[in-house]
Parts: C-alpha cells; structure tokens; sequence
C-alpha cells in the first residue's frame, strides 16, 4: 500500500508522469499499483511486453524526453536482460552528452530478495550487481514508511534509480504511514539503534535478523548460552540501515566504527562480491588504525539460492550472533 501510495501522489501530481511494466495495469504480483490504471487512465499506467530490456529502453526513451518514468521489473531477478540497457544508456546517457540529455527521470521498481518458497529466480539480491556502475542509485527501503518516503525520493531525484523492495515486507511489515507526499533523504544512513562496541549494519529485510541478534546476544536462550560469554552479553550494538547502497552514505558509516572498533556488515547477497566487500575495504582504509577486530561480513552463501531450506541460506539471526561474538572476543 505505501509504494501503491508513493507511485499516485506522483501520478497526481506530475502529468507526465507513467507507471508501466509487467501486469502492473492487474495490480501487479504484489498489489503494488492496485487500482491506479482505474485512477488515472490506460494512458498512464499500463502494462508491457514480457522483456525487461524492451520495458526499460521504452523507459529510458520516456525520461530523455523529460517524462518521469516508473518501470517496475516484476521479480529482480528479472533485471538482468535490462543490464545493457541500465548499465550502458541509463547511467551513462547525462555523462556521454555533456549534461545535454539525461535519463535521470527514470525509476526502476523490482521487487527483491528471499520470500519463503521463490527458489532460484524469484529469491535473488542484486544490488551487487549495480554498485560499480557511475550514474545510478541503488535504494532499499526496510519498511513501510521507509518504502513511500524513499521511493517519492528516488522518483523525484535528477538521477535515474534502481529502487529494490524486499518482497517478504510486502506481506509482514505493518505500519502506520502518513498518507500526505512526504520524502526520506537518499545517500543517508540512519541509526536505528545507537551503541559503543560493535556496528552492525544491513539494509532491507536482514535488518530484522540483526535486532533479534542484538537480542540474543543481550538475552540469549539457554539453547546458545553457552556460546555467548557473559561478559559479553553487555556490549551495546549500533544497528545501521545503510537505506541507499549507491552512492552510500560513507560519513555515517564511518563515524560509527571509528567510535566503536568492530563492524559486521549483513546482506542477503551471496558475501563473494556483495556490496559488503566495498564497504568493507572502505572502512579498512579509513578506520584502519581505530579497528579493534576484523571486519565480519555475513550473507548468503556462494551457491544459487536453494529451492528448500532458504533459511539456512539467508543471513538469520543465530549466524549474526556468532559473527558479533566472534568480533567481541578478538
């Protein structure tokens, strides 16, 4: 309902505003533009043909004509036959014009990450996939209220966006968000929970694992007592939504493991490659001589996302505590 919100205030307020994709003129697979062809006309909000890069060109060709452009890629995984189009034309369009044309009213949806029974390729996390490309933003919202403030940002910035939402929100997450336009910064982190010893930081749906962590190693059941030492049950945690993965929000995310020495940094990205890894070696070389442990990154594993048992594949809450045990006790 919030990204449904989001994507009407634009529709009725910016004329040239359209929202097309996949089904998206049904509702979408996930309700996310419910009701808004009835709303607005065919004209407006309309679905496409089955190709990612026939729906994203047609989009790219909108923006440069100064149209906002919602396209919304049904599953992220689907993403990938638009990566010439994105990658090459979309990020580059402003730069290889001399600032002449741009592409940057164009706003990609797709919707990411596990969901419970998505298997292969309706599971994946692809925000790895766009973090060396110049010219893009990457969002991730983590909740409701997170969702609409981010997304009527991305839409209205001067830079074309891929806006990533985590699909098991869609059904799990209840919020009470304010029905006015209202916009969240990108490129800002927020502290969710501040502490001293550790920074654990994550984007998306992880985020829940990693307040249950901070949980556990707070309060741990007697199942994992014993690999929680008591001396560390105090450690105060910093929890981060880094929210925009490109560009991220470097000053926030340094400040905080400059204060305390130790960073875990989770994603459901497989760890080889993930954005984990740049953020990582980011903060080894400005807070190199402030670090009191390794960096820890915890993520999926360096398998394709498995059709059983998708939860020993994601980044839990038990895997997040051993990794804030392991830097504790370095």
């Amino acid at each position: 309902q919030a990204v449904r919100d989001a994507q009407s205030h634009i529709l009725a307020s910016d004329e040239t505003a359209c929202v097309f994709g996949e089904d998206v003129a049904f509702g979408g697979v996930f309700r996310s533009t419910m009701g808004l062809e009835s709303e607005y006309s065919r004209e407006r909000v309309f679905n496409t043909p089955l190709s990612e890069q026939g729906l994203v060109g047609f989009g790219i060709g909108m923006a440069a004509m100064g149209h906002t452009a919602i396209a919304e890629v049904q599953f992220a995984d689907y993403i990938l036959p638009a990566y010439d189009q994105i990658c090459n034309e979309a990020a580059k369009y402003n730069y290889r014009s001399g600032g002449q044309h741009t592409a940057g009213k164009l706003t990609i949806r797709a919707p990411c990450m596990g969901v419970g029974h998505g298997a292969l390729y309706h599971s994946q996390s692809v925000e790895q996939l766009f973090v060396a490309v110049p010219g893009l933003k990457v969002v991730i919202p983590r909740s409701p209220i997170q969702a609409k403030g981010l997304l009527l940002a991305s839409i209205r910035d001067p830079n074309p966006v891929i806006f990533l939402e985590p699909k098991i929100l869609y059904r799990s997450s209840v919020e009470h968000v304010p029905i006015d336009d209202f916009t969240l910064p990108l490129s800002s982190a927020e502290v969710l929970t501040s502490g001293d010893d550790i920074t654990l930081l994550s984007w998306g749906a992880p985020l829940y694992s990693c307040v249950e962590a901070a949980n556990l190693l707070r309060n741990p059941p007697a199942s994992i007592a014993k690999h929680v030492p008591e001396s560390l049950r105090g450690a105060n945690v910093e929890i981060i939504d880094l929210r925009t993965i490109l560009p991220w929000d470097r000053e926030t995310v340094t400040k905080s493991v400059m204060k305390t020495g130790r960073c875990v940094i989770v994603h459901e990205a497989p760890v080889t490659g993930g954005a984990g890894a740049e953020i990582s070696a980011h903060l080894q070389s400005a807070a190199f001589l402030r670090l009191e442990a390794p960096i820890e990154r915890i993520g999926g594993w360096d398998t394709p996302f498995p059709h059983v048992h998708e939860t020993f594949y994601k980044p839990g809450s038990l895997r997040i505590v051993d990794a804030l045990v392991r830097s504790l006790s370095y």
